[in-house]
């Protein structure tokens, strides 16, 4: 295995676990979660499942956007397990804090970590996530734009999962405001130059346009 492959699959791996980490610590700052994991704190207080076992699962149903005629990379399928994974982890590692002394710097220190996750593992360009996946290729099906489709599905995930008994917060305005500027400078930080003579990509689009997305 080369030393440039080898660097992406580790980058791939550890933005995918940071993912997860992140997440997990907004669960514990009890300020509001992004809008995908509002969905998945609902259905957990729904089905009594944990938060990182719904995750998978949404994340495993939601790769039926393949029939969108998107193209799952390895990173598509790693990031439906290994992001659940490493949030239930963290969950069980980390206490909940109370108190605002607490409250917002772990929440801060989640969004800004989900920013670092989300570099790494979009930089390392194998594949979408299955949520990304399913805003392209609504996009290309409906030929709406993607600020269109990104925001009507975030709004109908967030209100879904608020229904359900999700935590929406200024933690979630927060990170609708923060992790656009976030991903954009982590993912120049952590971006991976392709090899020369040879495309090292394995799902069509760049990660420039995929956090765009996001």
């Amino acid at each position: 295995m080369s030393a440039h492959l080898t660097r992406r699959l580790l980058q791939l791996y550890v933005g995918l676990a940071l993912y997860g980490v992140s997440s997990a610590l907004l669960v514990r700052a009890g300020l509001g979660l992004e809008p995908w994991g509002v969905l998945h704190q609902g259905l957990a207080e729904l089905t009594g499942l944990t938060i990182g076992v719904v995750s998978i699962i949404v994340g495993a149903v939601v790769l039926l956007w393949i029939p969108l005629r998107q193209r799952p990379g390895l990173g598509t399928v790693s990031n439906v397990f290994v992001i659940g994974l490493a949030m239930d982890a963290t969950l069980a590692l980390v206490p909940r804090v109370d108190g605002p002394g607490g409250q917002i710097p772990l929440m801060a220190g989640g969004i800004v970590l989900n920013g670092v996750a989300t570099g790494l593992y979009i930089a390392a360009r194998f594949g979408p996530g299955p949520r990304d996946g399913l805003m392209t290729g609504l996009h290309r099906l409906t030929g709406r734009s993607i600020r269109l489709v990104r925001t009507a599905i975030e709004v109908a995930v967030v209100v879904t999962g608020f229904a359900l008994g999700g935590s929406v917060g200024v933690g979630t305005v927060a990170y609708a405001l923060a992790i656009g500027p976030l991903a954009q400078l982590f993912l120049r930080v952590f971006a991976i130059p392709e090899r020369e003579g040879r495309s090292t990509v394995v799902a069509g689009g760049s990660p420039a346009r995929a956090i765009l997305q996001r």
